[in-house]
């Protein structure tokens, strides 16, 4: 793995950052993950966007376009792969332990990995734990995951790839990495963004290019969803074949099908949508 910190690139077992950087110390910091398919980052634009709305939300110095722009362009020429996830991390850089930060400059990490492609379908659980949407940080993309990761192991101790959560009202929410979809009575419907779920650049895209509405939903849905998928950076458009334990079969249905679809061609006809 090559791994570019503020303006030079390094081999993974060298590539290091400050213990007082403050994505460390107490994660306050916002990043972007995005695939890149032989050498070409899919979405870029729309990434640094979001990574700059994420900054503006945590209070931190807008990160320069250009420079990720270069720097995402070293790390996949160092390291093509037919498939790969890039990594953007934009910290508050060097600070005092404690949450109050520090004057110093912000810290820039863009890490790559390869990646193998999804399954067509997976299974998901529900966790008790909600997300606030009315949270400082709901709608942030930020590196304090410690949340989506005590998720994400439960949901692998059931045999799930992911963990679904409601918000505080008992709406269906989101994913810990990924939106959430479902189909009734053969329309496509997703939480609206004051659910407190992210703004998912995948989501947005699904519902440019295939027309589903935004509508708010009790986390029941998933209990009677005729399909229900997950959309990410990684997983595109994926199905859910189990949720809780409950079978659909079939999956992915051809509602699902469909926008599987129209997401493969649309994302192939245009790189940076």
């Amino acid at each position: 793995m090559t791994i570019w910190i503020d303006g030079s690139l390094h081999a993974d077992p060298d590539a290091r950052v400050s213990a007082l950087d403050h994505g460390l110390t107490v994660g306050d910091g916002v990043f972007e993950t995005l695939k890149a398919e032989h050498g070409r980052p899919f979405a870029l634009t729309r990434h640094l966007d979001r990574l700059t709305a994420s900054a503006r939300g945590l209070g931190l110095p807008e990160p320069d376009h250009d420079e990720i722009r270069r720097a995402c362009a070293a790390v996949l020429a160092d390291a093509p792969a037919p498939l790969a996830l890039l990594r953007i991390t934009w910290t508050a850089g060097v600070s005092p332990l404690g949450s109050a930060r520090g004057d110093g400059r912000p810290t820039l990490v863009v890490a790559l990995a390869e990646a193998a492609r999804r399954p067509d379908a997976t299974a998901a659980v529900t966790v008790p734990w909600t997300r606030n949407e009315r949270g400082a940080l709901a709608g942030l993309k930020t590196t304090s995951y410690a949340e989506n990761v005590v998720a994400l192991a439960r949901a692998r101790r059931q045999g799930a790839t992911e963990a679904l959560f409601a918000n505080t009202t008992g709406a269906l929410c989101e994913g810990t990495g990924s939106n959430v979809f479902v189909v009734l009575d053969g329309r496509l419907h997703t939480p609206p963004l004051a659910s407190g779920c992210l703004a998912g650049i995948t989501r947005a895209l699904v519902l440019e290019w295939t027309g589903a509405e935004e509508t708010d939903l009790p986390l029941d849905v998933l209990d009677r969803a005729e399909e229900v998928f997950l959309t990410s950076t990684l997983r595109d458009v994926q199905a859910l074949h189990t949720v809780d334990g409950r079978a659909l079969p079939g999956a992915p249905g051809p509602v699902t099908a469909k926008a599987m679809r129209i997401f493969d061609e649309r994302a192939a006809a245009d790189i940076d949508p």
